[in-house]
């Protein structure tokens, strides 16, 4: 198989998503520009391997189970799953709110982790797995505490769209945002990206200093945002440290042995 020929089967992969789960090979056909036949063969060799599903009816196709397989391994093995795990879910349990673990993938937050408190939570909304970082709280967490070069080529490429009447639109405004946030160091999310939901995030960061990814504490605004915010954020900030230190951070060695 030649890399062309891999390179446009993993395109036809990244074609299907929430806002279209099923496509035919007329659509696959007019989205990549290529002719019937060429699509026709490579989305037979992709459901051959589980990557993609045909109905036996409508002929279209939808993603396999292959996907899912792979997702469930990449999840289980993730170090920063495997290190948060554990105190993701007792956030949930003290806080009685969803929990989230984040890290940054091209341009936006890849969600890997979801714990829920017990009972089920109250959260209407299931965002993810990819979200906008510039109007998620565990997204600009994670912008905050990026390098400067990695923020402008981010602001430069990325269309801010308002997905609700308190969306962050304004580049400038959410500069002065992450600049807040790295003086506090937890963001929050006051219904910018779905009406009714709040957040609280805070970043977490690897071995070697660098942000790995962000934590985030989610549900109803009323019971995220207000007077609780402060117990909150404190909650949030000290369980992404003690992920941090799981995964090798230690501050204040480090600087012992900056030169």
């Amino acid at each position: 198989m030649t890399v062309q020929s891999v390179q446009r089967a993993l395109t036809i992969l990244t074609l299907f998503s929430h806002r279209r789960p099923v496509l035919g090979i007329s659509e696959l056909s007019r989205l990549m520009d290529l002719p019937k036949g060429t699509v026709h063969g490579l989305t037979r060799t992709l459901v051959d391997h589980g990557f993609l599903n045909q109905d036996e009816q409508t002929r279209k196709y939808r993603l396999g189970l292959k996907i899912h397989e792979l997702g469930i391994v990449l999840a289980g093995t993730l170090e920063l799953n495997q290190k948060a795990a554990g105190p993701c879910h007792q956030l949930s349990r003290r806080t009685g709110q969803l929990s989230r673990i984040g890290i940054w993938d091209g341009g936006s937050v890849v969600i890997t982790l979801n714990t829920h408190p017990n009972p089920m939570p109250v959260l209407p909304h299931q965002v993810g797995p990819r979200i906008h970082a510039y109007c998620s709280g565990i997204g600009k967490a994670i912008l905050a505490f990026l390098d400067d070069k990695t923020v402008r080529q981010y602001l430069s490429r990325t269309k801010m769209t308002a997905f609700t009447p308190l969306t962050i639109t304004v580049k400038k405004k959410l500069i002065e945002d992450l600049k807040t946030i790295r003086q506090q160091g937890y963001a929050t999310d006051r219904e910018e990206a779905v009406q009714g939901l709040g957040c609280i995030g805070a970043p977490i960061f690897d071995r070697q200093g660098r942000v790995a990814g962000a934590i985030s504490l989610s549900g109803p605004v009323n019971q995220i945002l207000g007077e609780q915010t402060g117990v909150l954020a404190g909650e949030v900030l000290s369980t992404a440290a003690e992920i941090s230190r799981l995964l090798g951070y230690f501050p204040a060695i480090m600087e012992t042995v900056e030169p």
